[in-house]
């Protein structure tokens, strides 16, 4: 028999504010804030991995949120396109386990007691230093389905944190889906020229949260440097600061291949 859960006054307040901030949604970046807001105020995490994915579960995008400066390995094992640890759960999930799930990898986990058949997927959280996740996914819907993943959250799952992400399920779905809808239109239009290799380079460490400075010292080049980059790749964007230039590059899937990194300035 599964839990019963019984939200307290202030949980209920909290879930009816997330799902009012979740309503108006209209692009990549209010999605991230909400994310990072009204979302981590109910799940605290430290990564969560959407896909979206077409009528025959294949994967057609995948984005990795997160809020602090993080590893692009750590990334990479959690979110890449045909391995990664989100997608491999994906699958497994659609395969016969049951939604929502979580895993517990912290120490003392027991593997017996990891539902689901999740179990083989311990150590590798574990290795990640994630230690727990929470997950669940829409059904198989017309227009495709979504998944998403929790990693990292602060203490081990239980069944009122997976009750919460099933509420919610419903507004993170419609809401991956319309901004993906975007992302689409947006594809379709052109800018008036490609961004460059070094342009989209400085624009990477811009969404890891660098400074200029920062990221001159990464880079080899003076933060002045950075800054005309930047400068540039906002007027090609159509943008103003940095957030936006973030939300437009997302939106034109500037992100989606992997860095190449230049050689350093001499």
């Amino acid at each position: 028999m599964e839990q019963l859960v019984i939200l307290s006054k202030l949980e209920q307040e909290y879930l009816l504010h997330a799902i009012e901030a979740a309503l108006p949604l209209q692009d990549a970046r209010q999605f991230f804030l909400w994310t990072q807001g009204q979302l981590q105020a109910l799940l605290p995490h430290q990564v969560m991995v959407c896909l979206q994915l077409g009528a025959q579960d294949e994967l057609q995008h995948v984005e990795c949120l997160h809020s602090t400066v993080l590893d692009a390995a750590l990334l990479s094992r959690l979110s890449h396109r045909e391995d990664g640890l989100a997608l491999r759960l994906a699958r497994h999930c659609r395969q016969g386990g049951r939604l929502p799930a979580m895993l517990d990898a912290g120490p003392g986990a027991d593997p017996l007691k990891a539902g689901h058949g999740l179990a083989p997927f311990q150590g590798e959280l574990r290795e990640l230093g994630l230690e727990n996740m929470l997950m669940h996914a829409s059904e198989r819907l017309p227009g495709g389905s979504t998944f998403f993943v929790l990693f990292g959250l602060p203490h081990r799952p239980r069944p009122r944190q997976a009750y919460f992400l099933e509420l919610l399920l419903p507004y993170l779905h419609m809401s991956l889906q319309r901004i993906n809808r975007q992302q689409a239109q947006a594809r379709a239009g052109t800018l008036a020229r490609p961004v460059s290799a070094r342009e989209a380079e400085i624009l990477h460490w811009v969404r890891e949260g660098k400074s200029n400075e920062e990221i001159g010292l990464i880079l080899g080049i003076s933060g002045l440097t950075v800054k005309n980059h930047l400068q540039r790749v906002y007027r090609l964007l159509g943008v103003s600061n940095r957030a936006q230039a973030i939300a437009r590059g997302m939106a034109l899937h500037l992100f989606d291949q992997p860095l190449q990194p230049l050689a350093r300035a001499a």
